[in-house]
């Protein structure tokens, strides 16, 4: 099993903070100056099917032919992940009568176990996605009823209007509740990872153990690809996971902006234009693409701003990353950030590479709590490298 720890290192002082558990539904002071991600939408987000979505996420304005009003439009939800993640199965084996053998049966068994884990988590996956897709698809036909009817004109409040705001209020409520769901599954799927490395540590440890006859090692053998075969199965599933949850938050944030928008136009009869808080942040993030990560940078020779270090089991770091992301965004709003997954460089290809997994996990948890934080997924890039003097899995964080 990992065991994880941390330090933070920060202008030079080392902070050591004391163990808690991570709690996900934790509400989190907005690192852009916004309102908090937490308290505008659970760390979740929604997607219609992928066929009809288009991949911008901003509220448009649009010009309606011989008026100067402008029509409000739900921004179009990012596409959802398409994946069907199913295990291969479990190869049987034969008792051998050896202590080796008997354990390669137990192994087995946890691995069926495991990959039963899996596919009940992978059904879960899309029944979520199908609710996400019908709630969207309902809170986009009602958002386009009110405005075909601003359109034209109306009275101020009118009672229709407020009755459809509503039901495109609760849409939006329950996609948010389905984003909660899918992330709550995330960390379930994690779970899932964290016994899959025990399982290829405990199957590659066995080739040692005395007493055993080929029968083993070839069963043993067998058993270890699989593992393997698995441990990516769910490396690919808990990444889709948390691409559908990053892009879907930032989604939802901004529709709960356009809603407001929405409300201050039927409570005029008239209808304005983009929200300002859509526009502000389009200006923070210099015209990228909130959904889209940015780019890697090389940050050879550079001092970290955070060093986490997982060395042992739940690592209290959130505090002390957010105070330190957030003072840095006191002095330069504008400010980008590398994410760089570090794995010790000893111990063998076969280590190494299971280093690297852990490693590139741990970042792609840090970016997680990043974003329910209420930074932008285009101020942060991820990258992974190996360093001969790390002794544990560690996750940098960089100001470019």
């Amino acid at each position: 099993m990992a065991y994880f720890g941390v330090r933070i290192f920060l202008a030079g002082a080392i902070l050591t903070v004391s163990a808690c558990s991570f709690t996900e539904d934790s509400l989190w002071p907005s690192l852009t100056g916004e309102s908090p991600a937490a308290s505008t939408a659970p760390a979740q987000a929604s997607k219609p099917a992928a066929s009809s979505q288009a991949r911008s996420s901003a509220p448009v304005a649009r010009q309606t032919p011989g008026s100067a009003q402008s029509v409000i439009v739900a921004a179009n939800p990012p596409p959802l992940g398409t994946s069907n993640f199913q295990p291969s199965g479990v190869t049987p084996g034969q008792a051998t009568g050896t202590f080796v053998g008997k354990k390669a049966i137990e192994m087995r068994g946890e691995l069926k176990r495991l990959q039963a884990s899996i596919s009940t988590h992978n059904s879960q996956l899309q029944a979520l996605r199908g609710k996400i897709v019908a709630n969207s698809q309902r809170y986009h036909g009602t958002i386009a009823a009110v405005n075909a009817r601003l359109q034209v004109g109306t009275t101020p409040g009118n009672p229709i209007l407020v009755q459809q705001f509503n039901s495109a209020q609760a849409d939006l409520d329950r996609i948010a509740a389905d984003i909660t769901d899918m992330n709550t599954l995330a960390g379930r799927v994690s779970n899932n990872s964290t016994m899959s490395s025990y399982l290829s540590e405990s199957a590659r440890a066995s080739f040692a153990v005395s007493g055993a006859v080929d029968e083993d090692h070839r069963q043993l053998a067998i058993l270890e690809d699989e593992v393997n075969r698995t441990d990516v199965l769910i490396s690919r599933l808990l990444k889709e996971v948390a691409n559908d949850v990053r892009r879907q938050t930032n989604y939802v944030a901004t529709e709960r902006a356009n809603l407001n928008l929405v409300s201050a136009a039927i409570r005029t009869g008239e209808i304005f234009g983009g929200s300002l808080a859509n526009k502000a942040l389009a200006s923070a993030t210099a015209g990228r693409n909130i959904n889209v990560a940015a780019r890697p940078s090389d940050v050879s020779g550079k001092r970290p701003l955070v060093v986490i270090r997982f060395d042992r089991n739940k690592v209290p770091y959130q505090q002390a990353l957010y105070h330190a992301i957030s003072r840095v965004l006191e002095s330069r709003p504008a400010a980008v950030f590398d994410l760089v997954a570090v794995a010790p460089s000893s111990g063998g290809a076969a280590r190494v590479a299971l280093n690297s997994n852990k490693s590139r996990r741990h970042a792609e948890e840090v970016l997680r709590a990043l974003i329910e934080m209420g930074l932008p997924p285009a101020r942060v890039a991820v990258s992974a490298k190996t360093m001969a003097n790390a002794k544990s899995n560690e996750v940098h964080v960089y100001l470019r």
